[in-house]
């Protein structure tokens, strides 16, 4: 932490949070921009921009409690909470922020308020509190929002084809960035943050692909082996494909699926630099799309659209985005990729559904309301990582296809 604010650096802050508060745009994108903005910015000031923009989107609403506008989102409340906020980490407001400053006592007698009301100490909206406590119980909730609203480890995923783990890590640390390995996820590699790796050389030859542990959890569940037909139907991006792909050895064939063709341009280009070449991709644009596939996967992963309640850490603007129309949308949504995407699986062959809630209706039951609606099916296995774990929160069940 900078111990005197740089206004140039505050007021891009201030900026970030305006454009995600006031213009409703993903705090992610917000970021990326403005640290782009300036090319003669150093990776101190860039940490110092990202780290306070996504601290403040995370601690909003208690910050906004403490400052005394909670219910407020215009600039003006947006500067007081930025002051608030540094004034809690206790760094001494510049003259140009010191019309903001609140008495110390008067922010300790706020918080001793916030306690009792543990929406606000956890920094949530009600409905979202109260729904968490429904479906998991409080004791649960709470120890899950405790860990949301933690930092998110940098993780990535070593790509096999390439290059091994050992290697990696050996050529990270001659960059400085110390990594550390862990036995449960045996492709991932946490790294300390120090500088950017999109711009490592062997970011570049597509060593690695960065991609949260709880993410890389999916790919080995479904149960892989070179030479199968696998079709991944949510691809998107395509972060858990690359991992198939490298699973497989690049033998097979790997079907990347989604309803937005740009995200499959992505996943092509990633594909190319990872030095993958067994993936075909197909936009699903209606219907029959799905039906040309019928009984042809030995494999199907349906990363399916969620709440993703269980990746706040990385996305925390999201809880500010959610409502519970939402959510009740995504489960249908979720109800029908089910049902109408698991003909492209072959009789013998296992689909997994996965998502990043945390939420029991996204999740296993889910799953309980397929399986009785679809008698030639049967649950295998099914795996909860939650938050509290250390990484991103999933939900898996692997499902075979009598």
């Amino acid at each position: 932490m900078h111990n005197k604010l740089h206004r140039s650096l505050v007021e891009a802050v201030i900026l970030s949070l305006t454009e995600i508060f006031i213009e409703k745009r993903y705090a992610d994108k917000v970021i990326e921009r403005t640290l782009a903005s300036d090319p003669r910015m150093g990776g101190r000031d860039r940490a110092f921009i990202a780290e306070n923009v996504y601290d403040l989107v995370r601690w909003w609403r208690l910050i906004g409690f403490l400052s005394d506008v909670e219910e407020e989102n215009d600039k003006r409340a947006i500067r007081q909470r930025v002051a608030t906020w540094f004034q809690r980490k206790g760094v001494q407001l510049p003259d140009w922020l010191i019309d903001y400053h609140i008495p110390n006592d008067v922010l300790e007698k706020r918080m001793h308020e916030a306690k009792k009301i543990p929406a606000v100490l956890h920094s949530v909206p009600d409905w979202l509190y109260e729904l968490g406590v429904e479906h998991l119980g409080a004791k649960k909730w709470l120890h899950e929002l405790e860990n949301l609203n933690e930092q998110a480890e940098l993780v990535i995923r070593v790509n096999t084809l390439k290059t091994t783990r050992h290697e990696l890590k050996e050529m990270l640390d001659d960059h400085g960035m110390n990594g550390q390995t862990s036995k449960k996820f045996p492709d991932a590699i946490l790294l300390e943050r120090k500088g950017s790796l999109f711009g490592l050389t062997e970011f570049r030859n597509g060593f690695f692909e960065v991609q949260d542990a709880g993410s890389q959890a999916i790919a080995p569940f479904m149960r892989v082996a070179p030479g199968m037909r696998v079709i991944d139907a949510c691809a998107g991006a395509g972060g858990k494909t690359l991992h198939i792909a490298s699973l497989m050895e690049g033998k097979g064939k790997i079907v990347a699926m989604d309803i937005e063709g740009h995200k499959l341009e992505e996943l092509k280009r990633r594909a190319r630099r990872n030095g993958v070449q067994n993936i075909e991709t197909k936009v699903i644009d209606d219907s029959k799309a799905i039906k040309r596939l019928a009984n042809s996967a030995d494999r199907l992963l349906l990363d399916a659209p969620c709440s993703g309640l269980g990746v706040l850490r990385r996305n925390p603007d999201a809880k500010w985005k959610l409502t519970p129309e939402f959510i009740e949308k995504v489960q249908n949504t979720q109800a029908e990729i089910l049902q109408s995407y698991q003909q492209m699986l072959k009789p013998g062959g296992m689909m997994v559904y996965a998502t990043c809630s945390i939420l029991p209706g996204e999740n296993e039951l889910q799953v309980q309301k397929f399986l009785a609606n679809n008698k030639n099916f049967e649950l295998v296995e099914e795996q909860h990582l939650w938050p509290s774990d250390g990484f991103d929160g999933f939900y898996m069940a692997l499902i075979k296809k009598n």
